[in-house]
């Protein structure tokens, strides 16, 4: 049976790799601004001239990032001006969320 210093220690612990946690996800889903240049909704590829993305250090250029999912492309256009999450799996970039900010 646990004595209460253990069970202090358990939640302790607990709210301490929730905040850590937090953190993490926070600093990993970081929006960064582009703009669209190309869409391909059959391969599900975006290009973006973006600026930096700290998230995953990266400077400003334009390239072609995959969507996960496609689905997220949906309701884009060429020249659209948006907010993005972009990370590195394996050795391809992706977005994993898009925001509208204006035509």
């Amino acid at each position: 049976m646990m004595n209460k210093l253990s069970i202090k220690q358990l939640i302790s612990t607990v709210i301490i790799s929730a905040s850590v946690f937090s953190v993490t996800s926070f600093a990993q889903t970081e929006m960064a601004q582009g703009q669209v240049t190309r869409i391909d909704m059959t391969t599900g590829k975006v290009t973006i001239r973006h600026g930096e993305i700290k998230s995953i250090d990266m400077p400003p250029m334009t390239m072609v990032f995959t969507a996960t999912p496609k689905t997220i492309l949906e309701g884009l256009k060429v020249g659209d001006k948006i907010d993005f999450v972009a990370a590195q799996e394996n050795d391809v970039m992706i977005v994993k969320k898009v925001v509208k900010t204006s035509p």
